[in-house]
């Protein structure tokens, strides 16, 4: 959209947040970054720049406003829905490929040089990868500084920086100000020093309108008991991390999510946010969603009832083949109770003072060898998914490719056109992914009056592309079953999280 100077300012002059994460506009006269909606005078047509990222903008000399911070906005669509080598990129980026590989690592996992993804990126973004990832880095540190007592130093290794002389030079590039005034500005005055170091609360904003009915209503009615549990309103569970095992807990609200973390090592904190904004799909664009599927007559109503419909995604792609695996032909009871089963068995033990997760899922190279605990079928199946994966035969992180994933999954044995649609839709992220032998799919699609053959009913499918995920969520709406239903209608109040109580910011 950044190409597009004139659709750009009409944005700004709005000052619509629909369109905040999709470019920055910097401004040439006071050297300043703002999203869309920043709230500050707008700038005349002839001073601005409209840059695609804010990575773009740090390279060219601008730093962050101090009153609209653009750093904390949600990420653009576009790098969602892409499945070339420059969304696969920017999604591993977010993952925190970089700060635990290097360049190079991400270029060997692209299946690219240095300097072809270097080229990629510059022409796309306007950021090559060193430049993204500090931009991120910067917007992990202000999140520490500003939520947790960690010294200074602890919080520029913490946020992936090499050294306290590079993390003062980029603090100051990126917001203007030395990292003890952001610290000396946080709300309540100084750092608390209440809780583990790795404690903290930060905001992860969205896109509106969110509908959480079904996105939370689906993580809590398919909890695996150990990995995942609801507390009240608040959904928790457990994360593998590259320095140690992290807990999360999620709670919606009409302005962002309240994400309560706790992890081993504060390190881990950029990928814990990425890997929970891929969970809950917060950087869709809703109104490009409901737009599409708005006009379709007969899925019209269902969109105009409960708008911002998200798609349930996954924190790992390999825990959601297993699970996926495991709920073939059987009820969503009966796939938690083989999970369950699984995870007492192979996962590695965590602590969990304020709840009673127990567990990680176990990893690929945990579950050789667990086929003969489960039945029939399935057990060889979930054998034959393993030996992908750890042979690397097969890749389901954020920076797979789709269409290859794909094309390895239908050819391993026991895995049909709804499996590899399911995991395409949740683990890939394909927004088009389309499992139309879903037999809640299709009583939905027979309820409304539309073909229910897989032919028929894939046929008529078309009109909705490119969001034909986002209709699954919309067909199954129309069902009374708990997946439709937040918070579930039983269970306890969500106590008081004893080690995350510190005032949230933006993520």
């Amino acid at each position: 959209m950044h190409d597009d100077p004139d659709r750009c300012y009409l944005a700004v002059q709005s000052r619509d947040p629909r369109f905040d994460g999709w470019f920055v506009t910097a401004v040439t006269t006071t050297g300043i970054y703002c999203r869309p909606s920043c709230p500050a005078r707008t700038p005349n047509r002839c001073n601005v720049r409209f840059l695609a990222t804010a990575a773009a903008a740090q390279r060219a000399g601008f730093r962050a406003c101090k009153r609209c911070r653009p750093d904390a906005t949600p990420g653009s669509p576009a790098w969602d829905v892409r499945a070339d080598v420059v969304g696969r990129a920017m999604r591993l980026i977010a993952d925190g490929t970089i700060d635990r590989s290097g360049v190079p690592g991400l270029a060997a996992e692209l299946g690219y040089s240095v300097r072809q993804l270097e080229r990629l990126l510059l022409a796309e973004v306007g950021a090559g990868p060193v430049a993204l990832a500090r931009a991120q880095r910067a917007q992990t540190a202000r999140v520490l500084i500003e939520t947790t007592a960690l010294p200074i130093s602890d919080v520029a290794f913490g946020a992936g920086f090499s050294s306290i002389r590079q993390f003062n030079d980029t603090i100051r590039a990126v917001f203007g100000v030395p990292p003890s005034e952001l610290r000396a500005r946080r709300a309540g005055g100084g750092p608390t020093g209440e809780g583990s170091p790795g404690a903290l609360v930060v905001r992860l904003p969205f896109r509106r309108p969110l509908c959480p009915d079904n996105l939370f209503g689906h993580l809590a009615a398919t909890a695996v008991p150990g990995i995942e549990e609801v507390v009240g309103a608040t959904y928790r569970r457990t994360l593998r991390l590259a320095h140690g095992p992290g807990i999360v807990a999620l709670t919606p609200t009409p302005d962002h999510i309240t994400c309560r973390v706790d992890l081993a090592d504060v390190a881990d904190l950029t990928t814990a946010i990425a890997r929970c904004r891929r969970l809950l799909d917060l950087d869709a664009d809703p109104e490009a969603v409901d737009r599409v599927l708005g006009d379709d007559p007969d899925l019209a109503p269902l969109v105009a009832a409960c708008p911002g419909r998200r798609v349930p995604r996954t924190v790992d792609g390999s825990e959601l083949a297993v699970r996926a695996v495991l709920g073939q032909q059987v009820s969503t009871a009966a796939a938690r109770t083989s999970a369950a089963a699984l995870v007492v068995r192979h996962g590695q033990p965590v602590a969990d003072p304020a709840g009673s997760l127990t567990h990680l899922f176990p990893s690929p190279e945990q579950l050789v060898g667990a086929e003969p605990a489960l039945a029939g079928g399935r057990g060889r199946t979930v054998a034959v998914l393993v030996d992908a994966l750890v042979s690397g035969h097969l890749d389901l992180g954020p920076g797979s490719d789709r269409a290859e994933a794909r094309r390895v999954l239908a050819a391993l044995p026991g895995f049909g056109a709804w499996t590899v649609e399911l995991v395409a839709m949740r683990a890939l992220g394909d927004p088009d992914a389309f499992p139309g032998g879903d037999l809640g799919v299709r009583r939905a699609a027979a309820g409304l009056g539309l073909p229910t053959t897989p032919a028929g009913l894939h046929s008529r499918s078309e009109r909705w592309r490119p969001w034909r995920a986002y209709a699954v969520q919309y067909l199954w709406s129309t069902a009374d079953h708990p997946i439709n239903t937040w918070p579930p209608t039983a269970g306890p109040t969500a106590p008081r999280h004893p080690r995350a109580t510190k005032e949230p910011v933006h993520a």
